[in-house]
């Protein structure tokens, strides 16, 4: 990465720290000013490069902010200060527990990002904060809910319960009586069992790039008439995108995509995408099949792309709502993409995990072992962000 860049903040100049080094700041354009964007041969504006967001900004506004939009300077001086020394995955203080064993990589493998000028990146509504979900969305939410802990309601009555000792009168409680039932929703996250591939989590299955997605890094490549990115975000599960330019309308709504079917036009500098025909079996924040989103993709200056969605549901959410996130430009050759990231533990890390459920089930079935659903495999939580002052924000 860059040791020094130039990006834009509006109103101001100012020199802060990121990850990948210093970045010498120059002033945005503003309203009424001519754009510093550059554009490509044929005239469009030009969006091309590899992007990354610098700063660390919550999706929503943690409640303590109230209803401030930005941050103080001496503010964020303060948050930095505090977050570089949060231990992050190298806590041990559950040593030999589920959640220290899962925890799997330690901090080495994450950087903190430094604090940006907003307290959310949400800036519609102006309290920071996603809108409420409609009568429906809690209702499918509170059935998923319940399936989901039955598959926790199965308990083991060994008469002796120090678990240091030996114990070899083992009696157990009948399991749930939706183990063997289907989840009634395409599942998306885990379960606490590993019947089949479809109860591992989108994440478990190498399936968890949904869009929007705010994190990561984008290599965008325009030619006259066409636009594609390239999306590569968490464990190398990147994807490509094309955005269709040619005014011709969205596909049938009987086609579906896992991301989406994009159609983009411009409206002055900015490139507006309209983003329908999600699968119902992708899954943005509990929407699906009905998520709509209308993105603006803009480059204020030479190092600068500002990113605005605009996301809806009204299965989901009461009102539609928005967010925006700034990505700084970085260096082609420190970040060149070699070859297109994949995220290959699913591959064969989840057979294993049905190996071992299927271990598991003979030893229970030879009274060596407690029913599979007295073990929660599935909400062992390994991170920290409670620690974090910009976690809290509920995304």
């Amino acid at each position: 990465m860059p040791s020094r860049r130039s990006f834009g903040v509006i109103g101001a100049v100012a020199v802060i720290l990121v990850v990948a080094g210093l970045f010498k700041v120059t002033a945005v354009p503003v309203a009424g000013q001519a754009s510093t964007a550059p554009k490509t041969a044929w005239g469009d504006p030009d969006l091309q490069g590899i992007w990354n967001p610098v700063y660390n900004t919550p999706l929503q506004r943690p409640a303590r902010f109230g209803d401030r939009e930005f941050f103080t300077d001496q503010e964020r001086a303060e948050l930095d200060q505090s977050r570089s020394g949060l231990l992050r995955r190298d806590s041990r203080s559950q040593t030999g527990t589920e959640k220290d064993v899962a925890g799997a990589y330690n901090a080495v493998f994450q950087s903190i990002r430094y604090a940006g000028r907003r307290t959310s990146m949400i800036v519609d509504p102006p309290n920071g904060r996603i809108p409420a979900l409609t009568a429906e969305a809690q209702q499918r939410a509170k059935i998923d809910r319940e399936y989901r802990l039955a598959l926790l309601q199965a308990t083991d009555t060994c008469k002796n319960k120090d678990r240091g000792a030996t114990c070899s009168d083992w009696t157990y409680g009948p399991p749930s009586p939706k183990w063997d039932e289907i989840p009634p929703f395409y599942n998306t996250g885990r379960l606490n069992r590993h019947d089949h591939i479809e109860d591992g989590s989108l994440s478990d299955r190498c399936m968890s790039a949904v869009w929007p997605d705010f994190a990561g890094y984008r290599r965008i490549v325009q030619t006259p008439g066409g636009i594609t990115m390239f999306v590569d975000t968490l464990q190398g599960q990147g994807w490509q995108r094309n955005i269709v330019m040619n005014g011709a309308p969205h596909l049938p709504q009987m086609i579906r995509q896992w991301h989406g079917d994009s159609r983009g036009h411009w409206e002055g500098n900015s490139l507006v995408v309209d983003v329908t025909n999600f699968s119902p079996k992708s899954n943005f924040m509990g929407s699906r099949e009905n998520l709509h989103l209308v993105e603006r993709w803009t480059r204020v200056d030479p190092n600068t792309l500002e990113y605005a969605v605009t996301i809806e549901d009204p299965t989901v959410w009461t009102k539609p709502w928005t967010v925006k996130v700034e990505f700084a430009k970085q260096d082609e050759q420190a970040n060149r993409f070699y070859t297109e990231p994949r995220c290959f533990e699913g591959n064969y890390g989840f057979p294993a995990l049905l190996l071992g459920a299927r271990a598991a089930d003979i030893a229970y079935a030879e009274g060596r072992g407690p029913h599979p659903a007295t073990k929660d495999n599935s909400t062992c939580d390994t991170g920290d962000a409670g620690d974090d002052p910009l976690a809290g924000g509920g995304g």
